[in-house]
């Protein structure tokens, strides 16, 4: 098993755009931090319960960062029991009312999520800047292509590349006028090619981080598709820092979704990565439906693990020559399983689920093992 494959092979090293590093409570993001993984609740926020039950929900999923919107004052006054409740840092989600910025840098937020141009003018900005400033908070500066200023819709006539990049540097100067450098820059719409234009642009345009995302991508299916195409894109050129995949589906899909887009490009290896064929004619067992068991009883394993699940001898020795562990099946009822591309002996169909779990596991024991 190669330890790290980019030693051998520099095709797949993707090298990272360099952007200062800001702190989101105890995440760095930025620099030379891994990417950050982040969704959103959907509760009511003053709902303390069931918005603590969400976010703890996406915390186990492996939620690096979780937003949760204030629109209202019973909504940053709630803030004050959730955080106080859960681990992972919180952005409050404001728009429009300052006081709202204010209320929740006061009651735990670790970021704002603002637009600065649309609370109220610099020295509204002033107010909130402070506040952050004094508790600790960092912010992101949200620009979409759907709720563009007039005056930059009257300029360039639709949401485009450059009237999304002006935006985000307008708003950025706000903050710099008011020294404050702790802000990351997101420039989202639901169009991909707009989106991936407008982040290579303003990639060019600012050391700041980038929060990326496809916005109002769609449900499950079709929003992981334009997600990936368009995240997928710009993580390949190196550009962003934190990530949130927006589902119309639980928030906990898009904590999944966004840790297989970074393992797919080796930037995060969290979880499982399993390797499996779409199946045919050739196959020993039923691989569809082992995959789909095996997705569901290795969840809760967190420690990076490949796992190879091949139908027949065609490619499964190929697979699982990179893989932790592999299994690839044969005839007559049997597969041969590997652990780190060696053949380890043969397993029956009935048993394979059970005998590569136990493997799993035992793999993830050992990598705690090893950390600690």
């Amino acid at each position: 098993m190669v330890d790290n494959i980019n030693q051998i092979r520099p095709w797949r090293t993707i090298e990272r755009r360099k952007s200062r590093q800001i702190m989101v409570g105890e995440v760095p993001v930025g620099g030379d931090a891994p990417i950050a993984v982040q969704s959103m609740t959907n509760t009511i926020t003053h709902d303390v319960a069931a918005t603590i039950a969400q976010v703890r929900g996406l915390e186990e999923a492996g939620a690096d960062i979780v937003r949760i919107s204030c629109p209202d004052p019973e909504s940053s006054a709630a803030l004050k029991d959730i955080t106080r409740e859960i681990s992972v840092p919180i952005v409050a989600d404001i728009h429009f009312h300052y006081r709202r910025g204010i209320e929740a840098a006061e009651n735990g937020a670790a970021c704002l999520r603002i637009n600065p141009g649309n609370i109220g003018g610099q020295h509204r900005v002033k107010e909130v800047v402070a506040a952050a400033r004094d508790h600790g908070c960092s912010i992101r500066i949200g620009v979409n292509g759907g709720s563009l200023e007039k005056e930059l819709l009257e300029k360039y006539g639709e949401p485009c590349p450059e009237a999304m990049v002006e935006s985000a540097l307008m708003h950025a100067r706000m903050l710099e006028d008011e020294n404050f450098q702790d802000y990351k820059i997101s420039v989202k719409a639901s169009d991909v090619f707009l989106t991936v234009a407008a982040y290579h642009a303003l990639a060019e345009a600012t050391d700041a981080p980038l929060h990326l995302g496809i916005t109002e991508a769609g449900g499950t299916r079709i929003g992981t598709v334009k997600s990936s195409i368009g995240m997928g894109n710009l993580l390949w050129a190196g550009i962003g820092d934190t990530i949130r995949v927006s589902l119309s589906a639980d928030p906990v899909e898009e904590i999944k979704v966004g840790f297989d887009m970074l393992k797919s490009l080796g930037l995060r290896t969290r979880g499982v990565n399993i390797i499996s064929c779409p199946s045919c004619a050739r196959q020993g067992f039923d691989v569809i439906k082992t995959v789909q068991i095996l997705e569901e009883k290795l969840a809760h394993i967190s420690e990076p693990i490949s796992l190879s699940i091949i139908g027949c001898v065609v490619n499964g020795p190929g697979e699982a020559a990179f893989t932790d562990i592999g299994f690839t099946g044969g005839s007559a009822g049997y597969g041969m399983m590997y652990a780190a591309g060696a053949k380890t002996g043969k397993t029956n169909n009935e048993d394979m689920i059970d005998d590569i779990v136990a493997r799993v596991e035992a793999k993830a024991e050992e990598l705690r093992s090893e950390r600690s």
